[in-house]
């Protein structure tokens, strides 16, 4: 994989999800009336608050309790994916804050009060779903370390949750969730590209 088309596919997926999502995607009808058909008018299911929960807790445990494994193992590769996962984190991270405080996209909930209905209200900073954003840059360093489908599928399966109960709790609009998986995808894509330039290890995963 040569280098500068690697950039090339960051910047696009990043500059396609801010672009067409970010301005257009709250106009279109289409974006609503699918939350609309996930949203229920009682969002109190606990199952999807934890799966919701979890985009923060677990993201923040995957590089940690890599990390901890690699030490107590002394395996240096574990460390490296561990510190590969946490800079995807931490790119996602400030580039999805930012993105939030700029454009301080309204929330579903107070746009269309009648149509979308939430337990705990939440106002502005929608865009994108930052919830998503982590839970797909986790998945995605895990797809891009590992490259085992019975990692890759539950990853991707689990991010995929997290984002479908940002919808069901009335949070996120269809746009601004995937949004937020697009730009999860870019970031772990660049961190993966960034430590496989200052750190090589030896030992790979079989």
């Amino acid at each position: 994989m040569h280098i500068p088309a690697t950039l090339k596919r960051i910047c696009l997926i990043v500059c396609t999800a801010v672009f067409l999502f970010g301005l257009k995607g709250n106009t279109q009808n289409l974006d609503v009336d699918i939350l609309k058909a996930i949203n229920p008018h009682y969002p109190t299911s606990r199952v999807w608050s934890a799966v919701s929960g979890s985009g923060y807790w677990l993201t923040a445990a995957v590089p940690v309790g890599t990390f901890a494994y690699g030490l107590i193992k002394k395996d240096k590769q574990a460390q490296h994916d561990a510190i590969e996962t946490a800079i995807s984190i931490g790119i996602s991270s400030v580039i999805s804050e930012a993105l939030k405080r700029t454009i301080n996209g309204t929330r579903p909930a107070d746009k269309y009060p009648n149509d979308i209905f939430v337990t705990t209200p939440d106002h502005g900073r929608a865009f994108p779903s930052g919830h998503a954003t982590l839970a797909f840059a986790t998945a995605t360093s895990l797809a891009l370390e590992y490259k085992k489908w019975y990692i890759v599928v539950p990853a991707y399966a689990w991010a995929s949750a997290v984002g479908y109960s940002r919808m069901y709790e009335g949070y996120h609009l269809p746009s601004q969730v995937l949004s937020g998986a697009v730009l999860g995808i870019g970031s772990a894509y660049a961190s993966h590209w960034i430590t496989s330039k200052l750190w090589k290890p030896k030992v790979a995963h079989k």
